[in-house]
């Protein structure tokens, strides 16, 4: 039995997450965790502004008493679609306490907009950069609204990391693989397949159904044009961050770009 973990924020709930988690927990007869972030360095108001006005104390049991609310929201979605569930209320930083649920996770599920903190951002928000560096297993970033899975796209450019996100997708998620497939791949000059014998013999035996379409030009470019005709329940597999920290300041990754302009579920692994 796999076990997939959700990344909650008790003062923000992703419904979405949930939903999303819930589902795949279903499809795979596994085992779900509502890993709930309750960093003590969160709140939902200004520190400054409660000190000033002397009503830090209410406002941190309002807070707690909202944590402990979104707790029993989880566990109701929980019973309702009668998935085998558990809670984790770590209390310490949210970004060192989720890398940490990672390792003995088969699949982290998360909103594509949290910050753990009380301010908004658009994605890809700091939180979900920082998270990808250095995650300890697969990714799956679910947008703001809910849709069930209809599609699944994979993205391949003929690297070991782009092989290796597709392996772990098929192995992770096998009921999901079942969905109509697809493989896209760029190339600036020729139209043929990177590795064409090998990935055509590898993917026989993962994805035997998958299509596979070969575009031509900029990468970054034709990938988007060709996603934006994919609906928002199309999951998009691909690998990411494997360049060192320094490198990314300068060249953002591909997850990065797809977050940025597209609204889809991205399952995201790399090794």
């Amino acid at each position: 039995m796999k076990k997939i973990i959700v990344a909650l924020d008790g003062l923000k709930l992703s419904l979405t997450s949930i939903k999303t988690a819930i589902d795949l927990t279903k499809s795979e007869g596994a085992h779900l965790v509502g890993v709930f972030l309750d960093d003590f360095t969160r709140n939902s108001f200004s520190m400054e502004e409660a000190i000033h006005k002397n009503n830090l104390k209410e406002l941190s049991e309002k807070d707690q008493q909202q944590r402990n609310i979104a707790v029993k929201e989880f566990e109701f979605y929980c019973r309702e679609a009668g998935v085998n569930h558990a809670v984790h209320r770590d209390k310490s930083f949210a970004l060192p306490d989720l890398m940490r649920e990672s390792i003995y996770a088969d699949l982290l599920v998360i909103s594509a907009d949290e910050t753990f903190t009380r301010f908004t951002e658009t994605p890809p928000t700091r939180f979900i950069r920082d998270l990808l560096g250095g995650v300890q297993c697969p990714v799956l970033i679910t947008p703001q609204e809910y849709k069930p899975l209809e599609r699944v796209v994979m993205l391949y450019d003929g690297a070991p990391s782009s092989v290796f996100a597709i392996k772990m997708f098929t192995g992770t998620l096998p009921g999901v693989n079942k969905l109509p497939a697809e493989v896209i791949t760029v190339k600036e000059e020729d139209l043929h397949l990177p590795e064409n014998k090998l990935m055509k013999e590898f993917m026989k035996r993962h994805n035997p159904n998958a299509l596979y379409t070969v575009l031509n030009g900029e990468p970054e470019a034709a990938i988007l044009d060709r996603l934006r005709q994919e609906g928002e329940a199309t999951l998009i597999v691909l690998g990411a961050y494997q360049r060192s920290t320094v490198s990314r300041w300068f060249r953002s990754s591909m997850a990065d770009t797809i977050q940025k302009h597209l609204r889809c579920p991205l399952f995201i692994a790399h090794n």
